[in-house]
């Protein structure tokens, strides 16, 4: 499945020697005093993404020292692909299963290309021997499951609207044998899911709910929800220009929640999983809604829109809605849901908020195992009244602007029962600049804390 991870040596494998700095001088010690020296003399210091290639006798590069910051250091090898000249490559090293799997999964996610819409460069990626320890279904799933955020994400709205962001539901559901049902348009209201309607009504292509569901309905419920605004001008509180660049992303929480439940469903986990992604897009015309405007919700609670720029929320609060309804014994929502979260924490680190402490540890915990690192914020009750309405049960905004990630979780948090294991992941689902492993464009983050969570849960 993964092109540049081999399962056997060929003929012309080179060996590839991770060094770190502190390894150095002992390894050079062990060679030859040509090897020492040539090494010397390159001025190679094991730097961490450097390398220096060895000849053998005939001439031919028989090696290739890399420099890592550390054998287990995820990213430790997730620049090599690129850099090396193609072939195939084995990691002369004895790695513990971990090491070893952790190795082939940079080496995979430092292998993507998002080449939809140009040819991809002659020079293709150098491929690696599976190492020996690595657990290739790891591997598997968090690779796939993290291409497949970025190339959701990468996608232009043009050819990543609502239809097309529910066929990529279908196509999952599909490959998996999962059951999904799109409710597109008027359906949406008939069906009472008006505040998905009432964001989406203004584009002519349709508001939709997908709702994806596999496994044994005898076995635990776990339900993920995904923030599907497949592109945002801002509504009529229309957004500047440059605010507006990347707004194709604003549907990275669907394709995490797709993502998630690819994992789940490659697992083979034992549990009853339901997806719930609602796609629109917020843009401007007749029939955009309206600043003040009120909007009903399936929980029942009414709305004043105090900015329809902060139309993720409200999209999100249906679906939630509907997943609380079943009382999951675990309930995630993935969201680009705040610049307030970029703020605090930056783009590396999605904000987690919870209404369960033991789910939020677990989630931290695996953030920092799983080197995909989340930060909790808190919930803190004393900013729910920023939120109160003088028309309606609830406004979608404050009016202070003060930690705008933690009352958009706040107003998230009303339409979830306090019963209900919920976390809500507020996620920027992009890379600014691109580094080993994380190319510029969309890229999932919490995804594999979220999939580890659930698989020692329940797996």
């Amino acid at each position: 499945m993964l092109a540049t991870l081999l399962a056997v040596d060929g003929p012309d494998t080179v060996a590839l020697t991770p060094v770190t700095k502190a390894g150095l001088a002992d390894w050079l010690a062990a060679q030859s005093p040509a090897v020492a020296s040539w090494v010397k003399a390159v001025g190679f210091t094991g730097e961490a993404g450097s390398t220096v290639f060895l000849q053998g006798p005939d001439g031919a590069v028989a090696r290739v020292l890399a420099g890592v910051s550390a054998v287990d250091d995820l990213w430790a090898f997730a620049g090599l692909p690129a850099a090396l000249p193609a072939g195939s490559y084995r990691i002369d090293a004895a790695l513990d299963a971990r090491a070893a799997t952790r190795a082939a999964l940079g080496w995979a996610l430092g292998s993507y290309r998002f080449t939809r819409y140009r040819k991809p460069p002659e020079k293709g990626f150098a491929a690696l021997v599976w190492p020996a320890e690595a657990d290739r279904g790891e591997v598997e799933r968090a690779a796939t499951a993290t291409w497949l955020v970025r190339d959701l994400v990468n996608t232009p709205a043009c050819d990543m609207g609502p239809a097309e962001l529910a066929q990529a539901a279908q196509d999952l559901a599909a490959e998996f044998d999962a059951a999904v049902e799109v409710i597109v348009g008027q359906d949406l209201l008939d069906r009472d899911y008006p505040a998905i309607h009432a964001v989406g009504r203004a584009s002519p292509r349709a508001p939709r709910l997908v709702d994806l569901r596999w496994g044994n309905p005898e076995h635990p419920k776990v339900t993920i929800v995904g923030k599907g605004v497949c592109f945002d001008t801002g509504g009529l509180d229309l957004k500047p220009s440059s605010a507006m660049l990347i707004m194709k992303k604003d549907m990275g929480g669907a394709a995490h929640a797709l993502a998630l439940g690819r994992m789940i469903m490659m697992a083979g986990l034992p549990v009853r999983l339901r997806v719930l992604v609602p796609a629109v897009e917020n843009v401007v015309s007749g029939d955009s809604f309206k600043p003040q405007d009120v909007l009903k919700t399936r929980k029942g609670l009414t709305i004043e829109v105090g900015n329809t720029d902060a139309e993720g929320r409200l999209i999100l609060c249906d679906a939630l809605a509907e997943a609380d309804s079943e009382k999951p014994e675990l309930l995630i929502d993935f969201a680009t849901l705040t610049g307030a979260a970029r703020v605090a924490l930056g783009p590396d680190l999605p904000a987690l908020m919870s209404n369960n402490d033991t789910l939020a540890n677990d989630l931290t915990e695996a953030g920092t195992a799983e080197d995909d690192p989340l930060w909790r914020l808190p919930l803190w009750a004393p900013y729910r009244k920023g939120l109160d309405s003088k028309v309606a049960d609830i406004n979608n905004v404050t009016t202070n602007g003060f930690a705008g990630a933690i009352t958009a979780g706040l107003f998230l948090q009303e339409f979830v029962s306090k019963e209900t294991p919920w976390a809500h992941l507020d996620t920027y689902a992009w890379n600014g600049s691109a580094r080993p492993g994380r190319p510029e464009g969309g890229e999932a983050l919490g995804l594999r804390a979220a999939y580890a969570v659930i698989a020692k849960r329940f797996g």
